[in-house]
């Protein structure tokens, strides 16, 4: 299968800077597939971020969107209609007074038909559950909605990727959730590819596919199990791994021998309680 993005090869390095914040990053992302990218702070996930749709250019190599390099200006709008961006603060992408409007704003400037235009904009505020709030005026919303209005904003251009780039970071527990049920949905429902950047282990859970990222560089790629099943390298990048594969890990440690790459809260417990019998039966027995 060919991949919708494409990094060949990718360096790059702030002009101020005297460090590449990548370092020869060769990665590809497939057509429908969630995808988290997972890293601290600096580690460079929200720089791979911004080069996905020409935000910023390598240095060295390439990135391809959909075939197309992104250091052709002659693609650029093309690339930027495949590939849309939400950021940590909607009100950062939140332009206007009214839900409504701010959604049609993108399509408005790119001289869609207003019929059109009026279709897109009521389609993408009920793929993100906030049509009943058309009317109202965005800085009136809660955290959760705002965010969910920015993504709208991105739907209406009608994008085959969206990359959101610590789009949870701003808010609280129950927002969070709200953003991270939309943008599955999307992905399930909608066949988009999303590329989620994030520091919150609890949100790659259910990628199909989890990068992450440590100084510029991928140092784990694989389903969200198996990276996590490396529970002293994902320390070693100070990042958290399940509480259930946590205490499996820990238990191991100690001389057990459960299976090490169990996320679900009920099946650990039910490991761990056959395990309990298991010794009280040997005990017995002695």
């Amino acid at each position: 299968m060919a991949f919708i993005i494409e990094f060949e090869s990718v360096r790059f390095r702030y002009p101020e800077s005297d460090h590449d914040s990548l370092c020869d990053i060769s990665i590809g992302f497939e057509p429908g597939s969630f995808n988290a990218i997972l890293g601290h702070n600096g580690s460079g996930k929200s720089t791979l971020a911004k080069q996905m749709n020409g935000i910023l250019l390598p240095t060295e190599g390439r990135v391809l969107v959909s075939g197309m390099d992104t250091a052709n200006e002659d693609h650029l709008l093309e690339i930027r209609q495949t590939v849309g961006m939400v950021f940590q603060n909607p009100d950062n992408q939140i332009v206007s007074n009214v839900v409504e409007e701010d959604v049609a704003f993108a399509p408005e400037n790119l001289g869609i038909p207003s019929e059109e235009i009026r279709e897109r904009v009521d389609n993408a505020l009920k793929q993100v559950g906030m049509y009943e709030y058309r009317m109202h005026a965005p800085h009136l919303l809660s955290g959760g909605q705002k965010q969910r209005v920015a993504i709208a904003g991105v739907l209406a251009m009608q994008p085959k990727v969206i990359v959101l780039d610590e789009p949870t970071a701003m808010l609280d527990p129950v927002g969070r959730q709200e953003v991270i049920s939309t943008i599955h949905r999307l992905c399930r429902e909608k066949n988009i590819t999303v590329i989620l950047i994030t520091h919150h282990m609890d949100e790659c859970i259910d990628a199909d596919r989890l990068v992450v990222m440590s100084n510029g560089k991928i140092v784990l790629d694989g389903k969200p199990i198996e990276v996590f099943r490396n529970v002293e390298r994902m320390e070693q990048e100070g990042l958290d791994v399940p509480e259930t594969m946590r205490v499996l890990f820990d238990l191991n440690l100690a001389g057990e021998e459960l299976p090490p790459d169990v996320l679900q809260m009920k099946c650990c417990a039910e490991y761990i309680a056959a395990s309990l019998r298991k010794r009280e039966q040997e005990a017995w027995q002695k």
